[in-house]
C-alpha cells in the first residue's frame, strides 16, 4: 500500500501562570496547558497521527509521561523523533490537516508561525500543513476555558 492516513487527538487542562505553547510557538497568554512536557496539544496530536498511520502506537508509548527524560521537553523534539521513526520506515508526509478547539486566546494570527515551525521539523512546506481553530460555543470543559483539544489528520506516502 502506497498511502496511509493517521488521526491524532490530544487534550490538556489550562492553568494560570503557565507558558502557552501551540504548534511549536509560544503564544502570549495568562494561562497555559498543563502536562509533563511543554503540553503542546497540537504537536502531540500530530505525533499521534503520524504513529497511528503506521500502527506504531501513540505518543505515550514512545515518550511516557512518567519518564523524567521528557519532563518539560520542547514538543518539537518529540515531533522530530516521531518523524524520524516514520522516515526510517520509508514514509513521507503528504499533508497535515489540524484543528485546535479553545475559547482563548485567539490563535489564528499565530498559525503561519506554527506552520513554519512544524514544517521545518517535518521537512515539508508550510503550505502542506493546515492549522484551523474553533470554539465549542461555551459548551463543555473547552467552552468553560478549563482546557483545550487538538485534532490532526495526516496523509503519508511511501
Amino acid at each position: 500500500m502506497g498511502y496511509r492516513i493517521g488521526f491524532g487527538i490530544d487534550f490538556h487542562p489550562l492553568e494560570d501562570g503557565r507558558e502557552f505553547w501551540l504548534g511549536g510557538v509560544r503564544i502570549p497568554h495568562d494561562r497555559g496547558a498543563v502536562g509533563h512536557s511543554d503540553a503542546d496539544v497540537l504537536i502531540h496530536a500530530i505525533c499521534d497521527a503520524l504513529l497511528g498511520a503506521l500502527n506504531l502506537g501513540d505518543i505515550g508509548q514512545h515518550f511516557p509521561n512518567n519518564d523524567p527524560a521528557y519532563k518539560n521537553i520542547d514538543s518539537k523534539i518529540l515531533l522530530q523523533r516521531t518523524y524520524e521513526i516514520v522516515k526510517g520506515k520509508g514514509w513521507r508526509i503528504v499533508n497535515i490537516d489540524s484543528t485546535v478547539c479553545l475559547e482563548a486566546p485567539k490563535i489564528m494570527k499565530y498559525a503561519p508561525a506554527m506552520r513554519e515551525a512544524m514544517a521545518g521539523v517535518l521537512e515539508i512546506a508550510a503550505d502542506e500543513i493546515s492549522v484551523k481553530a474553533t470554539t465549542t460555543e461555551k459548551m463543555g470543559f473547552v467552552g468553560r476555558g478549563e482546557g483545550l483539544v487538538a485534532y490532526a489528520t495526516i496523509l503519508l506516502e511511501r
